[in-house]
């Protein structure tokens, strides 16, 4: 059976497309509506009813006669499902959620494996970015174990908030903590919104009356730890006042069972969102699929820095995808700057005596036996700098690079002209050192 995905503005444009595509004998299996606009619909067809292709001509109908052979069918450079296989376990994705999500990746009709476990994360968790201020909503009260990056989240979605012209409300409990209070009324003090802090229950009823018709209500909670019962029992006592919904915030890069673990003890007090903090730290992913598989949270926002000017960043199917399997990155123009530096490396040995040239072959002697050394660019425009700023060897202000006025370049260049047998020899030595070449 071959399963595909269409996305489309109306419904009808979307079932056009599923017929284009797949033919009148397709099935639906799932529609849904997009939260940016628009409904996708995911449909399934058996392979023995798929439209036949449309044929590529008739014998005859060719220049001189001749019929045009079939295309033949191109194979895809790389296996889609072992991609996502790898990625999955370089992430540390549990071994059953990993399968699950392989098999749903393999199902699909596509050559990117970014699409396909986009896809297979779409079919199995949920994406619910949290409100920008634009319409009002429930207080959004900010949980999460001690250390979690709470008040610079509320720091973030109040910034957010402010941007969009919404009025905000920010409130905090965190009265414990040396320093919590602080921390946030600076942010706030820039934003020029006002703080309200809270002590007990009765006086966050109070703070949540007081901004009944603000746009955005935001709750700085302390951190709270999920295995101890009095912390937890606190938390369900600022939590039953009024309307409200808890949002959870988890670092990346816990282990995956101990931060299931977690996100099950702060579900039990009415979790259901989750915003994931320092993406910009964790390389391995796996433990927020397995917060998000074992206590069914939906993914919400996500922070990548530690800025507050840099925002939240909504998290969706692809883009979760994406942080897993990056792109990769193109290696030949790394390579190209090596090949045009060497005439200016045999115009700065011959100005030098040579000096950069034997110390470049000792490094290579003392520490190479063949092949080129990645290096060598790098030593020679170390060397360059040291020669022009009288050895100092860190960074230097923009005036401080300006060129010296004696000697200027064309003079240099002239003396290169001038004796063109030394040059010749000095290449003619590189090309027979195994250790100066360089890549055509």
């Amino acid at each position: 059976m071959r399963l595909k995905s269409f996305h489309a503005r109306t419904m009808s444009d979307a079932m056009r497309m599923v017929r284009q595509s797949l033919g009148d004998d397709a099935i639906i299996v799932a529609t849904r509506e997009e939260e940016g606009g628009g409904v996708r619909v995911t449909a399934a067809v058996e392979e023995d009813d798929l439209p036949a292709a449309p044929a590529s001509g008739d014998r005859g109908g060719g220049r001189g006669g001749r019929a045009k052979a079939p295309p033949q069918p191109v194979e895809p450079e790389i296996d889609v499902g072992e991609v996502v296989a790898d990625a999955l376990q370089r992430h540390g994705v549990p071994a059953a959620l990993a399968e699950q999500l392989i098999d749903a990746a393999s199902g699909l009709d596509t050559e990117d494996p970014r699409l396909a476990l986009g896809s297979a994360l779409d079919s199995i968790f949920g994406f619910k970015p949290l409100p920008d201020g634009r319409s009002q909503v429930r207080p959004l009260v900010l949980v999460g174990p001690p250390g979690s990056g709470k008040t610079l989240i509320a720091a973030k979605l109040a910034a957010r908030a402010v941007f969009r012209k919404c009025s905000v409300g920010v409130i905090t409990t965190d009265t414990v903590r040396a320093g919590g209070i602080d921390q946030l009324a600076a942010f706030t003090r820039l934003m020029k919104l006002k703080l309200a802090t809270v002590e007990d229950p009765d006086a966050l009823a109070g703070a949540y009356e007081v901004h009944r018709r603000t746009d955005l209500v935001l709750v700085d909670t302390a951190g709270r730890n999920p295995y101890d019962n009095r912390d937890m029992q606190d938390l369900r006592g600022l939590l039953s006042v009024g309307e409200v919904e808890p949002v959870l915030v988890l670092p990346a890069g816990l282990d995956a069972l101990e931060a299931a673990d977690m996100a099950l003890a702060f579900k039990a007090v009415g979790v259901r969102r989750m915003l994931v903090t320092r993406l910009d730290m964790a390389r391995r992913l796996g433990s927020l699929l397995a917060v998000a598989a074992r206590a069914r949270l939906s993914f919400s926002d996500a922070s990548v820095s530690s800025k507050v000017a840099e925002g939240l960043t909504a998290l969706n199917p692809l883009a979760l995808a994406r942080m897993m399997i990056p792109p990769e990155e193109k290696a030949p123009a790394v390579k190209q700057p090596a090949t045009r530096s060497a005439p200016r490396r045999a115009a700065w040995d011959e100005e030098h005596g040579g000096a950069h040239d034997e110390n470049h072959q000792q490094d290579h002697d003392g520490g190479h036996d063949g092949g080129h050394d990645d290096r060598h660019d790098d030593d020679y425009g170390h060397g360059r700098r040291q020669g022009r700023h009288h050895g100092h060897d860190q960074e230097m202000e923009p005036e401080e690079l300006a060129p010296p006025s004696p000697p200027p370049p064309p003079p240099r260049r002239a003396a290169a002209a001038a004796k063109p047998a030394k040059p010749a020899t000095k290449a003619k030595k590189a090309a027979s050192s195994p250790s100066s070449r360089t890549l055509p």
